[in-house]
């Protein structure tokens, strides 16, 4: 399990180093995961090296969402200022989001 953990770490490591060296503003967390995807895509890294540690943190994805939570509390007072426009901006990128994903399934289904 050590190991497994040592891949994923490692990729967001390369994330860290690549938002380091271009400067650019994409989080480093996203760049290691898009990595990590690309090893496993070209078989660079075996699903099966880090199955068993992937399975136990989508099992317990709850418990990462709790601190940023609980830190929403801290920012209740903005929050109820801002409510209409937060609301608004989550529907509607809500719907563009479902417009864009059906969009290219569509297309990606005609090319089959």
């Amino acid at each position: 399990m050590v190991r497994q953990c040592a891949v994923i770490f490692g990729c967001l490591a390369m994330g860290e180093l690549v938002v380091y060296l271009t400067g650019t503003k994409l989080p480093s967390s996203i760049i290691g995961m898009i990595l990590l995807t690309c090893l496993l895509k070209f078989k660079v890294i075996k699903l099966e090296k880090i199955q068993k540690i992937s399975d136990f943190l989508v099992s317990n994805i709850g418990f990462f969402f709790v601190p940023p939570g609980i830190a929403l509390m801290l920012y209740l007072d903005l929050i109820q200022e801002e409510f209409w426009p937060i609301l608004v901006s989550a529907f509607v990128s809500t719907i563009l989001v479902l417009a864009v994903t059906g969009w290219v399934y569509q297309i990606s289904n005609k090319k089959k």
